[in-house]
């Protein structure tokens, strides 16, 4: 009886171990079993012989390098497998974008301290109006559009500004859910918050562009620093003096390529500003890839609107500084928009002249209540 069952049991082992063999021949083509390499592994061949003398090794680098193959299928995009300018955006973003753009800001930050404890704040001459008169310089529409795009660009700068640099410390502090959490609403908040600085730099645009085009009086007050440096120099300037204008075309200017670059990023297969400008840039002698996948549109917008937002960012420091505590009764045209009129008769004297020409002299002279 013990007999039968152990017949029985190393018989089926047989069995299987000579299944198993002759499967094995079937798949291979030979009986014999080598231990020598395959043509393969020695050759750097694949079975089939596809890739033809080039290795493996050989192969996957050039696959890693973004190499493009042949695909049957009417996507022809994947006949790329790896897209390898993904590296180079992250280098350029977290390392040259990511330096450059913290040192300016720490420059810009350094300057204005630097600049406050030399020159002071900027006082009125002549004091406030004894009799407390006021200009209006700005009406309740201007002010909506100062204080809708400024604080747009607050959200915008300092979301944008955690996506860059808030993995470097927001965890440690807030903890990785929070910093997920943080990141997350952010994200929704700049994306949504983008279309009301749109609006606002386009309402800025229409409400101030005839008050802001250049003209020889801004050449006079460029020669004399706009009496930044000097205490009792006041060139003459009219609404909007020159430097007032080179910030309003640097945010129109500048907000506009950020608006643009950034809805190249909300909707990267409808817009493509990128080709068609490499092209108008190569008429001059320069060599830009003109023919971009949407991929590469995108990557090509995301270092745009970076780049820019750091130029931005700077120019707005020096705007909120010089407005704020750099400069006294500047806060009251976008607060209340009304001026002491001994501060508009400094900085803005020609614009006081034309408000004045316009109005009695009994009107001009009348205290406010």
């Amino acid at each position: 009886m013990l007999y039968n069952i152990i017949r029985r049991f190393f018989g089926c082992i047989s069995i299987c171990i000579v299944t198993a063999y002759l499967g094995f021949a079937g798949l291979t083509g030979t009986l014999i079993l080598s231990t020598t390499p395959a043509f393969s592994q020695s050759t750097g061949q694949v079975p089939g012989g596809w890739s033809g003398s080039t290795s493996d090794t050989e192969l996957w680098r050039a696959i890693r390098k973004g190499v493009r193959g042949n695909v049957s299928i009417p996507d022809k995009k994947s006949a790329q497998l790896v897209q390898s300018e993904g590296d180079e955006l992250r280098a350029f973003r977290n390392g040259k974008m990511a330096t450059l753009g913290a040192v300016s800001l720490m420059i810009t930050l350094l300057v204005l301290l630097a600049f406050y404890f030399v020159r002071g704040k900027i006082r009125i001459d002549e004091g406030p109006d004894r009799f407390e008169r006021t200009i209006q310089r700005f009406n309740g529409l201007e002010r909506f559009t100062h204080w809708l795009t400024a604080t747009s660009f607050i959200v915008l700068a300092l979301t944008g500004l955690n996506l860059l640099y808030g993995k470097l410390f927001l965890p440690a502090l807030i903890g990785k859910q929070g910093f997920a959490v943080l990141t997350m609403w952010g994200k929704f908040a700049h994306n949504y918050i983008s279309w009301a600085f749109m609006l606002g730099i386009l309402m800025m645009f229409v409400l101030w562009v005839k008050d802001n085009i250049p003209g020889s009086t801004d050449i006079k007050w460029l020669a004399k620093g706009g009496g930044l440096f000097s205490e009792g120099v006041h060139p003459p300037a009219k609404r909007f003096n020159a430097g007032q204008k080179m910030i309003f075309w640097a945010v129109i200017i500048g907000g506009g390529s950020l608006s643009t670059s950034g809805l190249a990023l909300l909707f990267p297969y409808e817009i493509h500003m990128f080709a068609g400008t490499f092209e108008i840039i190569n008429s001059f002698g320069f060599d830009f890839p003109t023919v971009l996948s949407p991929l590469q549109e995108t990557q090509y917008a995301l270092m745009w609107h970076g780049i820019v937002a750091f130029v931005m960012i700077v120019i707005a420091i020096a705007h909120i500084y010089i407005g704020s505590v750099g400069m006294e009764g500047a806060i009251d045209a976008v607060a209340d928009g009304q001026v002491d009129r001994n501060w508009a008769r400094e900085h803005h004297s020609l614009w006081v002249e034309e408000l004045e020409s316009h109005v009695s002299p009994e009107a001009r002279d009348h205290p406010a209540e």
